[in-house]
C-alpha cells in the first residue's frame, strides 16, 4: 500500500510541474528610480502650478499637504503601456488596464523647487498580448514608463512661466 501512495504522489507532482510549464513565465519590468526634477521657480509658485497641472490632468487626489510638500493621488485607471509597464507573459506583453497612484514630494531650494514623484502600479484587468478577454487575476506589479511624470512636470514648468 505504501508504494501506491508514493507512486500517486510522484505522478501528481509530475502533472503539476507539467501544467506549471505550460502557464508561461511572467517577466516583471524593472522598476525605475523615483522621478526627480527641478522647477525654476520659488516654492509657492511651483506648488500652485503643480496643483493646477494635476487638476488639468483630472488626477484624483487623496491627500494634499502644502506645509509638508506632499501630494498623494488615489488609484486611477490607465491603459497599460501609457503610464504603466506591466512586463511580459512569455514572449507577449501584458496588455489591458493598470491601477496607477503617485506620491509627489515638493521641497524648497534656494531659488528653485525640487520635485520627486514616486509611482505605485499594478494590473487591474489584463491579458497576454492582444488575445483573449481581460482578466482581473492574477494581479501583476507594474513599473512606471515615466510619461506621466515627464508630462506633468513639463506642464508645471509651462505654468510657472505664465
Amino acid at each position: 500500500m505504501g508504494s501506491t501512495t508514493t507512486g500517486s504522489l510522484a505522478l501528481a507532482g509530475l502533472a503539476a510541474l507539467g501544467l506549471a510549464g505550460c502557464g508561461g513565465l511572467y517577466v516583471s519590468p524593472l522598476a525605475p528610480p523615483p522621478y526627480r526634477a527641478e522647477i525654476p521657480a520659488a516654492y509657492d509658485r511651483a506648488w500652485a502650478a503643480l496643483v493646477r497641472a494635476l487638476a488639468r490632468e483630472n488626477v484624483p487626489l487623496r491627500a494634499i499637504a502644502r506645509d509638508s510638500g506632499v501630494i498623494a493621488s488615489d488609484d486611477f485607471v490607465a491603459p497599460i503601456g501609457v503610464y504603466a509597464d506591466c512586463g511580459r507573459l512569455g514572449d507577449d506583453r501584458v496588455e489591458g488596464e493598470a491601477l496607477v497612484a503617485f506620491t509627489i514630494f515638493v521641497e524648497r531650494d534656494t531659488r528653485t523647487t525640487q520635485v520627486q514623484v514616486n509611482a505605485k502600479m499594478r494590473t487591474q484587468a489584463h491579458r497576454k498580448g492582444g488575445s483573449g478577454t481581460l482578466r482581473p487575476t492574477p494581479v501583476y506589479p507594474c513599473a512606471s514608463t515615466g510619461r506621466f511624470e515627464a508630462n506633468l512636470l513639463d506642464a508645471v514648468r509651462d505654468l510657472v512661466r505664465e
